[in-house]
């Protein structure tokens, strides 16, 4: 297997990339190849301990920025360290593209030069979310904000394989992201889907209300990509200045403060559980190719284990699955008409 990694993607690119590749072989059976610019990637490996036989670089003479267009980067910078990849998962010389760059133009060439997966509308972002009882799934995190009943149909496919395959949740349960846990809240896609996923083969129980996410009320957390991105943002926000409130409030009396050090192997747990940089990254469900986007201000830490999450992602073949199950026969003429349906309405 081998893992491709943009070197040049991130706020702390190349240094924290680099770092987190090397930190990442003494965990993964994978080899790595840093994609990017040679010199620079060189110049950051000259500190770190590393097995040259399994660490290799790619140069790439150019740079896609976070002010850049999606499209237009992509097609403009051929030899870009994102667009390199991008041709090295098509080819099959890679297994896997890993990627803290911009995440329009990370979407944007995932679809033009990877591909999607024949008979699929649109890829979605899948992304592990931390609850009470362990992880659910939460997709579309961002990637398409305009959605029909037949997108978010193929989500709840992709997610409950990912669950399944990838998480090894059993029977994953499905759950519909709306305002209200009755039947026929919501706006028009959302009571247009419900009955969508309710007469399907997913192991759906209903709508599932913001509040009650955290808590694990489903497996599989399925909603547009603009639902799904304010989800994520806010529940990084509060987890964030829920935080900040609670140690400026054991920081305040010197009782507090011996409370806290009594509580600090909680409160490490706690906070390990929230924090991205324990999972690193959500892949790109639904193209030809496994694309794993990681946060944008990843350090060493995040990048090392996205690396590690994206070998069990190849491992656990999700990208073949995911073709597998969408080319059903029965479940291809299920989505055909239910795209026909609503494209007449």
């Amino acid at each position: 297997m081998r893992i491709g990694i943009d070197a040049m993607g991130g706020d702390h690119a190349p240094e924290a990339v680099v770092k987190g590749a090397v930190e990442a072989l003494s965990l993964v059976g994978a080899d790595l190849v840093l994609i990017g610019i040679e010199d620079q990637i060189k110049a950051q490996l000259a500190s770190l301990k590393y097995d040259a036989n399994r660490l290799t670089i790619r140069h790439a003479s150019e740079v896609i920025e976070n002010e850049d267009k999606p499209v237009r980067a992509i097609k403009s910078k051929k030899d870009a360290s994102m667009v390199v990849g991008f041709e090295m998962l098509k080819s099959g010389d890679i297994d896997a593209l890993l990627s803290a760059g911009n995440t329009g133009a990370l979407l944007a060439g995932g679809l033009l030069k990877v591909g999607r997966i024949k008979g699929l509308d649109r890829p979605a972002l899948c992304l592990p979310y931390p609850t009470s009882k362990g992880f659910s799934v939460l997709i579309d995190a961002g990637s398409n904000a305009d959605c029909k009943p037949h997108n978010l149909y193929e989500f709840a496919v992709m997610g409950t394989i990912y669950a399944r395959d990838v998480l090894g949740i059993e029977n994953p349960t499905v759950g519909l992201a709306n305002i209200g846990a009755e039947e026929g809240k919501g706006n028009i896609l959302m009571v247009d889907t419900y009955p969508v996923l309710k007469a399907s083969e997913l192991n759906f129980i209903g709508n599932v209300e913001a509040r009650d996410i955290p808590e694990g009320a489903c497996d599989v957390i399925v909603c547009d990509g603009f639902t799904g991105n304010i989800i994520l943002k806010l529940s990084e926000g509060v987890a964030t200045s829920f935080t900040g409130m609670l140690k400026a409030q054991l920081m305040k009396t010197k009782k507090n403060m011996l409370l806290g050090m009594l509580l600090k192997s909680v409160f490490s747990e706690l906070k390990k559980k929230m924090d991205y940089t324990e999972y690193g990254g959500a892949p790109f469900l639904g193209t030809e190719g496994l694309i794993v986007k990681a946060h944008g201000s990843s350090n060493a830490k995040a990048i090392k284990n996205a690396i590690r999450y994206a070998e069990v992602c190849v491992k656990s073949q999700v990208v073949e699955r995911i073709r597998e199950e969408l080319g059903r026969k029965d479940l291809e003429a299920a989505r055909t008409a239910l795209a026909g349906d609503q494209d007449e309405n």
